[in-house]
């Protein structure tokens, strides 16, 4: 017997333009690149942090130009886009049910984006009053 030949149907390199909800996905996707650079160029400064302190300070000195500055930016937008997309789908990932009773999404996200929002309030203080 032969090895039965099963049909794939072609997909195009532009499927996810057909429909908006695709644009998102891919967007939300492609701000894992920008997480990704950020992350890079963290370890980047830990590994100059460990070094010598002249050449911590030219690095320092290089990352206030406006270029940085703007990489600085657009990585934040698109982590806490990439963030918010995320705890959106959460009731999709993690269905809770009380009894036969789905909990509704409101009470899955909620605790995700206060976690957040309490995070991020505690690093704002210790950054500036510490």
């Amino acid at each position: 017997m032969g090895v039965a030949m099963s049909y794939r149907r072609p997909i195009s390199s532009t499927w996810w333009l057909a429909k908006n909800n695709y644009i998102l996905f891919m967007c939300r996707e492609a701000t894992a690149v920008f997480v990704w650079l950020y992350l890079v160029f963290y370890l980047c400064q830990l590994a100059k942090l460990g070094g010598d302190v002249g050449e911590y300070t030219q690095f320092l000195d290089g990352r206030s130009s406006f270029l940085w500055i703007l990489f600085h930016v657009v990585a934040l937008i698109a982590a806490i886009y990439h963030s918010a997309t995320w705890f959106n789908l959460t009731p999709k990932v993690i269905i809770v049910r009380r009894g036969e009773e789905k909990v509704p999404d409101g009470l899955i996200i909620g605790p995700h984006y206060a976690g957040w929002i309490g995070l991020s309030l505690t690093i704002i203080f210790i950054v500036l009053w510490s």
